[in-house]
């Protein structure tokens, strides 16, 4: 009878470290997510139309008038387009590089025809570079980072 003692003791005991040591675990995957939820991520804001009437422009209305209180990228893009795939990281590190100072957002074509249709956007990707004063600027294709800072400079803030 005493081995059968000593038995279900170690056993209830492996029992009570493993469950600690899973209650443990859990715990510190809740610390980690929670730490995870906090930070912001940072990147190109997908838009649909009715966000884009209330962000960008309200195509509703005669007089097109920016509704942005920082200049913006409009990048008209689509799932299926290479091109489009491949600038779209380069959107997401230029959205954290001018965080505060630019807006970055993406439209896809097939899902917002009216507002590919609106841009006259017939070959993508297509970005549109709106400064707060001035006129908008379209530009076709995909370019790399560089390319982008350079128009950056250009379309939104006037220097060259």
């Amino acid at each position: 009878m005493s081995t059968l003692y000593k038995t279900l003791t170690m056993a209830m005991t492996a029992i009570l470290i493993i469950a600690s040591c899973g209650n443990a675990t859990a715990k510190n995957d809740d610390k980690k997510k929670s730490a995870k939820e906090t930070v912001k991520t940072v990147s190109a804001q997908e838009l649909n139309a009715t966000d884009f009437a209330e962000k960008v422009y309200d195509l509703s209305k005669d007089d097109l008038k920016y509704l942005g209180d920082k200049p913006a990228i409009v990048d008209f893009t689509a799932k299926w387009c290479g091109p489009c795939q491949r600038i779209s990281p380069i959107l997401d590190e230029l959205a954290k590089e001018y965080e505060g100072k630019v807006v970055i957002y993406k439209v896809d074509i097939d899902k917002n025809p009216d507002l590919a249709q609106a841009f006259g956007v017939s070959s993508i990707p297509a970005i549109l570079y709106i400064p707060l004063d001035g006129k908008p600027t379209m530009t076709i294709g995909a370019r790399d980072k560089a390319k982008f800072h350079k128009e950056i400079e250009t379309n939104l803030f006037g220097t060259k």
